[in-house]
């Protein structure tokens, strides 16, 4: 049955998961998304609806936003103008940390808000379950610190102790930009029945 379930799960970014070039990358993707609590793939990109377009609202809408972040980055990763500068890896794990970012936005179990410092949960979640994963500490280190990052400014909240690090390269500030633009709520993407992005 975990099986089955982890299946699905990982299907759900089958798309996603193909950006990627790095085999050994793929293996952890995959690992990495059998581990994401099952709320994730139903609950909306934001709990009060305020800061998110119409698309990430409603059941599956963090699932919508996750995809449409990692598209921003494939959209510019097939531009050499804008980022030619990046060798595969380095893309390879930004997609990764975008699929990865609000793993666990609700926390480790379903809270009824969104959890502030979500990006360090699963950045920890991730450190916990790296014997699982085929990643060596250095890229480790990248992905987890680009997830931590990805809130970019909003680093701090009246709800929560944690200050969370601002991004401090280029690798964490393009994972912010995705993250942001995909949070825009004038955008207006179109997904097909499977939630897969049109076009």
């Amino acid at each position: 049955m975990d099986n089955i379930l982890n299946e699905a799960k990982i299907n759900v970014f089958k798309e996603e998961i193909n950006y990627i070039k790095n085999d050994r990358y793929k293996e952890s993707i995959k690992t990495l998304i059998s581990l994401l609590p099952d709320y994730f793939f139903e609950v909306p990109a934001s709990s009060s609806g305020k800061y998110h377009p119409l698309f990430a609202l409603g059941d599956g809408g963090l699932v919508r936003h996750t995809k449409v972040a990692v598209r921003m980055a494939k959209e510019m990763f097939d531009d050499e103008s804008i980022t030619g500068a990046y060798t595969h890896n380095e893309k390879d794990l930004m997609i990764m940390a975008l699929i990865m970012h609000d793993g666990l936005k609700s926390g480790l179990q379903k809270g009824e808000y969104t959890n502030f410092d979500h990006p360090v949960l699963v950045s920890n979640y991730i450190k916990e379950n790296k014997d699982k994963l085929t990643l060596n500490d250095k890229e480790l280190n990248f992905l987890c610190n680009a997830i931590e990052s990805h809130m970019g400014p909003w680093n701090t909240s009246s709800y929560s102790n944690t200050i969370l690090p601002k991004p401090q390269n280029t690798y964490q500030r393009f994972v912010h930009m995705c993250d942001y633009l995909a949070s825009r709520r004038f955008l207006d993407v179109k997904f097909d029945k499977d939630d897969n992005i049109g076009g």
